[in-house]
């Protein structure tokens, strides 16, 4: 089961690489599903000694005041022969095997992060240390709790690393490794007050007591080790810390443990723990739970793995492609966007989308209903009609038929017709200039580039614009056709009546009489009823050849010739994507290389179970 802490380091490494060590972020964080074991103690609780012990090394900074102020991932690995050295994640090809110099690194990175300003950062330190006297284990140490602020740091130093630790521990993966000095009352314990509060039934907490051969004479730590004063459900591991004295003598650590352990056998009121007290039981029973704690959460990380990456390539997916570098690859990548657009504002028209049908909806309602509405009666009044053939006779009556007269009241009542024409023309305007808006909207690319967006709309409704304009002078040509030329069957088909030709003997006003000029308004309406008819007709043929047609066709055409002769600078305006966007899907882009790495080193781990 080695390969499960292994495992586990690999991907804390990994996240800690592309900027996700657990910090509130946008993004999905892999680090707070991963178990780990949160080393929390107060200052000069003995947190650094228990550490040390549980290596074997010297190599955590000492000092006063707060000396922890990043978290450090420490990674044990055990190797079976071969000279002990540490690894940081910061300097990978570089093996520390004088542990000295691991301390001073520490000291020196956690500079680097906090400007020599004392302060404390969230960014953790990964310190990877291969030997064989250690157990395979990782552990998070993190700031000691204080209760006060040093020179040169903030008051808020004290609340700010409560915050940070509280972060680490009250998330449900997280093993709490609460060390309290044996010498100290229990109840005051940095350590097992915020334990408490984040794990009140002690599942997630193991309790290390320190100093216990520093405890008062005649007092005892039996009550606390047992369980009685302070439950747990893990049981309590007493440690015997080297002294200060040792640690100027420079000790040797293996020396300090087998005194750590002949202090427990030897000692009456503790002899009967011994086989479960000192910091090398402890990191034999904590490197056993962590594997076990892993196991158990590796169906759920690769749900959650799994998940994750289908949320994330959604979301890459919907961002888009990047930029393309080069000339040639942005002038591609703006007509393939050009042509999404394209296609799906001819999909609206198709039917394939939404819209188009009010195109039809203007030719089967609004033209036929425009057209109703003209009064004809009005050019038609039998005052008009007088007035019209009287003045088309001239000096000289007519003979036959008012011919001129019937022309010009045709003519005036056609002309009439222009006003319908031109509504359909603009009115199918407007629905193409709708079904753009809609087009762009769903072009999720032109989302992503504000400025080819308003430039791609601008050359879309510039093109609607003159595509108007020429269905107009077609539309009205129509029109104007109908009254240039009229059909000559008609009139050869209307029955013969002596009176309505007129009879010399007749008066030249008998021929204005009422029932005479009725039969002539009779005729035209006839006749501009059956020229609305056609025009009802050939007006949707051209509105539709001359502006959907054309729309389909070639929407794009003129932005296109002019998208050829840009420059690679002027290209890149068009590409002007908002920096956050960019950043996001580079980010994104990252945490999907960091869940893809992880799937297939869990189904690797699962596998081989």
């Amino acid at each position: 089961m080695e390969n499960l802490i292994t495992l586990v380091n690999k991907l804390q490494r990994a996240c800690t690489a592309l900027g996700d060590h657990g910090e509130e972020s946008a993004l999905p964080t892999l680090w707070d599903s991963l178990p780990s074991i949160a080393v929390v103690g107060g200052q000069s609780s003995g947190k650094s000694s228990v550490l040390e012990s549980i290596v074997g090394k010297d190599f955590l900074p000492r000092g006063a005041g707060i000396v922890t102020r990043r978290p450090l991932v420490l990674q044990l690995h055990r190797i079976d022969e071969g000279k002990e050295y540490a690894e940081f994640m910061h300097l990978p090809r570089k093996k520390f095997s004088d542990f000295a110099a691991v301390r001073k690194e520490i000291s020196d990175e956690t500079d680097r992060e906090t400007g020599q300003s004392k302060q404390i950062s969230s960014v953790p330190i990964h310190l990877s240390i291969f030997s064989p006297n250690v157990v395979n284990l990782t552990l998070v140490d993190l700031p000691g709790l204080t209760k006060v602020a040093i020179d040169g740091q903030s008051e808020s130093i004290v609340q700010d690393i409560e915050n940070m630790v509280r972060a680490y521990i009250e998330k449900p993966n997280s093993i709490i490794l609460a060390i309290s000095p044996a010498n100290q009352d229990l109840a005051t314990s940095d350590a097992i007050k915020m334990s408490r509060e984040v794990d009140p039934k002690g599942e997630r907490t193991f309790g290390v007591l320190t100093k216990i051969d520093l405890m008062d004479k005649g007092t005892n730590a039996v009550d606390i080790l047992e369980g009685r004063a302070y439950k747990l459900q893990y049981p309590w591991v007493g440690v015997v810390n080297r002294s200060q004295a040792d640690i100027n003598k420079n000790v040797d650590m293996i020396a300090a443990r087998r005194k750590e352990k002949e202090y427990f056998q030897n000692c009456p009121e503790y002899s009967h723990l011994a086989s479960r007290m000192g910091c090398e039981h402890l990191g034999k029973m904590l490197s056993k739970h962590l594997e076990t704690v892993i196991k158990s959460r590796i169906p759920s990380l690769q749900s959650l793995v799994n998940k994750t990456i289908l949320d994330l390539e959604t979301e890459l997916s919907r961002l888009g492609k990047p930029i393309a570098a080069d000339a040639g690859g942005k002038l591609y990548m703006i007509m393939e966007i050009c042509r999404a657009f394209d296609q799906n504002f001819k999909e609206h028209l198709d039917g394939i989308r939404p819209g188009g049908d009010k195109v039809y909806g203007v030719f089967d309602n609004q033209l036929p209903a425009a057209l109703k509405r003209l009064h004809f009666d009005k050019h038609l009044s039998m005052e008009n009609v007088r007035k019209l053939i009287t003045e088309a006779d001239g000096y000289q009556p007519h003979l036959i038929a008012p011919e001129q007269g019937y022309r010009r009241l045709i003519e005036s009542c056609i002309v009439s017709i222009r006003g319908p024409a031109e509504a359909a023309v603009d009115a199918v305007h407007s629905i193409l200039k709708e079904l753009v808006q809609k087009a762009m909207g769903e072009t999720m690319e032109l989302k992503q580039y504000p400025t080819l967006r308003v430039e791609v709309g601008n050359a879309a409704f510039e093109s609607l614009e003159r595509l108007r304009e020429e269905s107009k002078r077609a539309t009205l040509q129509l029109v104007d056709m109908e009254c240039g030329y009229l059909t000559v069957e008609f009139f050869r088909k209307l029955p013969q009546d002596a009176e309505k030709g007129g009879n010399p003997t007749h008066s030249i006003f008998d021929r204005y009489n009422d029932s005479y000029l009725r039969r002539v308004g009779s005729t035209v309406l006839q006749y501009v009823n059956m020229t609305c008819a056609t025009l009802r007709n050939s007006i949707p043929k051209s509105v539709v050849y001359c502006q959907v047609r054309e729309a389909k066709r070639s929407l794009l055409d003129f932005f296109f010739t002019e998208l050829g002769k840009k420059e690679s600078r002027q290209l890149a305006k068009l590409l002007d994507e908002d920096p956050a966007v960019m950043q996001r899907r580079k980010n994104i882009a990252k945490r999907l290389e960091l869940y893809r790495s992880a799937q297939t080193e869990i189904d690797a781990v699962a596998w081989a179970k």
